[in-house]
């Protein structure tokens, strides 16, 4: 790989952005593709594949064999609640592939013996999002049940395009919910997207049992993320 393409490369893993490098089998010539530019490119499709499979391969075409390295930046389950569905969640998360984050600004329950190993921010979620913004790359699970704490993250995760966000709570307290965030100006389409309530429909109770559920709803979140987009209307390429 060329100084060029590799410097480009690392401008998209540094923005955590998805791209694919193309190298022509019989020629070794290589380029890059931006997740951005999939629409505009003849193996659009095929590239879109392997970035939401995250999975390299070769590729025919009527030019020759191709190879697609698939280029994705690490999954990212950020949670605000350090509760004990979080205490489940985080290990199986991780386990699972993804970088985990929790974020309380209640101290008694974000401490570091509830949670080894596991990145914990004892602080208000928007410091947090500040330094660490959120992306379409990651999944946002709110289960405060605290308004204070859990609306501003789910606004933000709406407002960049997470790929996953959910709230824990009844259909009573989501409908108060919906209210709060029409009135900051979502609009009720991107308010739809929040699972609520949080998690596949499994009958889960106990902690451990929402938590299966809510990691099985990320999962197929991040897997199906065109399949949703395009439900949404918006571009099919993410």
């Amino acid at each position: 790989m060329d100084r060029a393409l590799l410097a480009d490369l690392n401008v998209e893993r540094g923005a955590r952005r998805a791209a694919v490098t193309v190298t022509d089998l019989a020629s070794g010539r290589q380029r890059l593709v931006r997740e951005a530019e999939l629409a505009d490119d003849p193996l659009g499709e095929a590239i879109g594949r392997a970035i939401r499979a995250g999975k390299s391969g070769i590729v025919a075409t009527d030019g020759g064999e191709v190879f697609l390295n698939a280029h994705l930046p690490p999954a990212r389950l950020v949670v605000i609640g350090a509760v004990h569905i979080s205490q489940a969640l985080a290990p199986m998360a991780k386990l699972a592939g993804y970088d985990v984050e929790i974020i309380d600004p209640r101290t008694a329950f974000a401490t570091a013996d509830r949670f080894p190993g596991v990145a914990l921010h004892a602080e208000w979620p928007q410091d947090v999002l500040a330094a660490r913004p959120l992306d379409p790359y990651t999944a946002v699970c709110a289960i405060t049940h605290d308004p204070k704490i859990d609306d501003y993250p789910l606004i933000e995760a709406l407002n960049v395009g997470c790929f996953y966000v959910g709230a824990l709570g009844s259909r009573k307290t989501h409908a108060r919910r919906v209210e709060r965030l029409m009135e900051a100006g979502l609009s009720p389409q991107a308010i739809e997207r929040i699972e609520a309530p949080i998690g596949a429909d499994i009958g889960a109770s106990a902690p451990g049992e929402i938590a299966v559920a809510i990691l099985a709803s990320v999962i197929a979140g991040f897997r199906k993320r065109k399949m949703f987009a395009e439900r949404r209307g918006e571009t099919a390429a993410a």
